[in-house]
């Protein structure tokens, strides 16, 4: 028991002294490779340095993101934004102050702030894209119910004016009919009914014309109605589709484009102002 105990410490105290070992030798690489690197890479000059950050904040700041939607980029364009001013502000011949610190985290923010905005912005725009979509259903389906409307009322109404029409001339031969009645009779009492009879046929032949001239205005008085009613709600769908149009159109086009110009400029005119401000030798 005792034997085996001694020897699990003593190939654990291999292992421990082994690792030891390793890390050192890494370490040590380590440490040669970045010296190597060091060696290698020189650090430019300020003029230098800044001249190649106003460089990239120029390509930054008129970098065309491919396709939309474009607030996909907004992060990596910030990464890279963030890398060239930190690689400026990282060398030692840079005299980097206080102010520009100010200036560059206002900068920053500002930038951040406003592209969290467009995002948004891009955001609603699917919004709108359904909205679109959901807006051109509604006009296919007001000119769907107005049609089939009109066809409806075409239809009572054409029923009602040939009902109307037929009861006409029912009353039209009724009336001629009892006209040649009354004329065919001699007889006081026969003639004073027959009279009677023409008279209320009249009547009624006069009610009915009079029926269908106020079933044909009634129905065309509707059908105004209906079609004033479709022309504006079309006009109203088809004013909100033409606005969700332009909104849609800027889908095609990175809102974000000025902003990010901006930011670039702002960072590069903070970029010349320190390098103005520091002393002649550090250039």
């Amino acid at each position: 028991m005792s034997y085996k105990s001694q020897t699990g410490s003593h190939r654990g105290s291999d292992k421990i002294s082994k690792s030891a070992h390793e890390k050192k030798t890494k370490e040590k690489k380590q440490r040669s490779a970045a010296k190597y690197l060091m060696e290698e890479t020189p650090e430019v000059s300020a003029q230098d340095a800044a001249q190649r950050t106003l460089n990239s904040l120029s390509k930054l700041g008129t970098q065309i993101f491919a396709l939309s939607p474009f607030s996909n980029y907004f992060d990596d364009w910030i990464v890279n934004l963030r890398q060239v001013v930190s690689e400026f502000e990282s060398n030692s011949a840079v005299s980097s102050d206080e102010q520009f610190a100010k200036e560059r985290t206002q900068i920053f923010l500002d930038v951040e702030a406003a592209l969290a905005q467009k995002r948004i912005e891009e955001n609603n725009m699917s919004d709108e894209a359904k909205a679109l979509a959901d807006i051109n259903h509604q006009i296919v389906e007001a000119d769907r119910q107005y049609a089939e409307q009109t066809r409806e009322r075409n239809t009572k109404r054409n029923l009602e004016v040939q009902r109307l029409s037929i009861k006409i001339r029912e009353l039209e031969e009724q009336l001629a009919s009892e006209q040649e009645v009354k004329i065919s009779f001699f007889k006081f009492g026969a003639k004073k009914k027959a009279a009677e009879q023409l008279a209320q046929t009249t009547q009624n032949l006069k009610a009915a014309k009079n029926e269908s001239e106020v079933t044909l205005q009634t129905f065309t008085a509707e059908q105004e109605k209906l079609h004033d009613n479709y022309e504006k709600h079309k006009q109203e769908l088809n004013a909100e589709s033409d606005r969700l149009h332009m909104e849609l159109e800027k889908l095609e086009v990175d809102i974000s484009t000025a902003t990010r110009t901006e930011t670039c400029t702002a960072l590069s005119n903070a970029v010349t102002a320190v390098m103005q401000r520091a002393p002649t030798a550090t250039s």
